[in-house]
């Protein structure tokens, strides 16, 4: 039996678990990774991400790789019982705040191969495929993980500090014995993809559509290139296996095509539940993606809330294994991620649930009175709205103890103007502590600027668009300091609050901010 050392072990090798290997080793962290497939799950699962997403790929350095596999995610119309429209979910009018499109449809498989082909150029993380973890043991300086190799027996790998990133069916959130709450939803749903032909395309609706329908809510999901997902709601007494059978999956999409007009790429029942763990974290152990949480479709959040885990953590992770943040203040870094990734996932889920509750309404009165409401609401009139007004901030946690709108949102980021064109803020000054300034002249003249800490001047690197000034002007502030992911730790009315903002941040982190980009 052989034992080897690492900063970081990860369980679980799926989107989650290759942005944390990625993020990690781009700070010259040891970090092992072990997985029980050999290869990426050939058959999309996600099929959706958006611009915060896209802006941890920019920090991993794989955005412009990934994007001949994403597509911008389509309008989606809601009908009701009578055919009408009753809602349209769209995307935020230019200039884009991320620096990207901000819905998209991606192709699954393609963007993990990405994804793993940018870690295996990082030689200080080790990924093991084809393993499976037995068992993992903790103790006061770290934690093991027996891993067995088929034909090659049984080792022990020793790490620091693990993140599960197992799934839905973690074995080491189980073995830790980690329940998940019920944020009470639970329903049986048919998913299938096709890729769909010309003569069926020209079948299709040109948005995505959401059929609000008593008898069977389901939706249409625009993919990229010529695939198209339909979810479909399973009523009380249908076998989810006998409709997954290709012959009856077809009869269930008689309404828009048939099996002339595209091919199945795959059926799948599944039950939709609304998960989230009690605790995120256990020792030296952290839940990490499904592990830590499952959601309802309905908004295409499921992969985007497991990378949003690990751009939290591993930037936590950095500061303790770096030695920049240590003690007391150095647990409760590490607490935070638990704090901050619990709250904002119930708040989101209880958000998608909603969206879920208009879709599903069984009962066609009740669904009728939901019709007639929302179109009410909106004076008979359907306005759009845009997906990303339904992503909720964070509220606890790692953050200003100074209320403020802006606190806990994510921070936007800029197209800025350089000698040789433009770049984006993150390329531009990092992915570490930020401090953003309307104009640095006067603050530059009182207060010191802290090692580590990236000054983002806008007077003296002018935006191409103007986001972020007008995101300072709209919050009523002068500077925004910027947590390593991207979320906004606290604001400053004045210049003269400017250097009590860094003064809290400092004494809350321990430290100097001098946490590397």
């Amino acid at each position: 039996m052989s034992e080897a050392v690492f900063d970081v072990a990860i369980v679980g090798y799926g989107p989650a678990g290759q942005v944390a290997a990625g993020l990690l080793g781009q700070r010259g962290l040891s970090v092992y990774v072990c997985e029980r497939l050999v290869d990426v799950y050939q058959i999309p699962r996600a099929i959706a991400l958006d611009h915060e997403i896209m802006r941890v790929f920019q920090q991993l350095g794989v955005a412009e790789a990934v994007q001949p596999f994403c597509e911008p995610f389509t309008n989606s119309e809601y009908f009701g019982v009578d055919g009408q429209l009753i809602r349209r979910m769209t995307m935020v009018e230019p200039p884009y705040p991320q620096g990207y499109t901000p819905s998209m449809v991606f192709t699954q498989p393609a963007v993990e191969r990405t994804l793993r082909e940018r870690v295996t150029k990082m030689p200080n993380v080790e990924v093991d495929l084809g393993v499976e973890m037995l068992r993992i043991d903790q103790d006061a300086d770290g934690v093991s993980l027996a891993i067995d190799s088929p034909g090659k027996g049984t080792k022990t790998v020793r790490a620091k500090y693990a993140i599960a990133c197992d799934g839905g069916s973690s074995a080491v959130r189980t073995q830790l014995d980690m329940p998940l709450e019920d944020l009470d939803f639970d329903e049986p749903w048919l998913v299938v993809d096709v890729l769909v032909n010309e003569r069926g395309l020209a079948k299709l609706p040109p948005v995505s559509v959401q059929y609000c329908e008593p008898e069977r809510p389901c939706t249409i999901v625009i993919g990229p290139k010529n695939h198209r997902r339909w979810e479909i709601s399973l009523k009380p007494g249908e076998d989810p296996r006998e409709v997954e059978k290709a012959e009856e999956t077809w009869k269930l999409l008689a309404r828009w095509l048939t099996p002339e007009d595209g091919e199945l790429w795959r059926q799948a029942s599944y039950r939709f539940h609304a998960l989230v763990a009690a605790e995120w974290r256990r020792g030296r152990v952290f839940l990490a993606g499904d592990a830590a949480h499952m959601q309802p479709p309905f908004l295409g959040q499921g992969m985007c809330q497991g990378v949003r885990d690990v751009a939290n953590l591993t930037w936590k992770l950095g500061a303790v294994l770096a030695g920049d943040v240590q003690g007391a203040a150095a647990d409760a870094l590490l607490d935070s991620y638990g704090v901050e990734r619990k709250a904002h996932v119930r708040e989101l889920t209880s958000r998608i649930k909603g969206v879920g509750a208009v879709i599903c309404e069984r009962d066609v009165e009740k669904a009728r009175g939901r019709d007639t409401r929302m179109l009410a609401e909106c004076g008979g009139q359907v306005r759009d709205t845009p997906r990303q007004d339904i992503l909720p901030r964070l509220e606890g946690g790692l953050l200003s103890k100074h209320p403020h709108a802006a606190r806990g949102t994510l921070f936007p980021q800029p197209w800025l103007r350089t000698r040789t064109g433009k770049q984006r803020m993150d390329s531009a000054f990092g992915n570490g502590w930020r401090l953003v300034l309307a104009d640095a002249a006067a603050f530059r003249a009182t207060t010191s600027v802290p090692p580590g800490l990236q000054v983002v001047d806008l007077a003296s690197t002018p935006e191409v668009e103007g986001v972020a000034a007008n995101w300072l002007q709209r919050n009523e502030c002068t500077a925004a300091l910027v947590r390593p992911d991207n979320y906004v730790f606290g604001v400053a009315a004045s210049t003269d609050a400017i250097a009590g903002l860094l003064e809290e941040a400092a004494a809350t982190l321990g430290l100097t901010l001098a946490c590397p980009a």
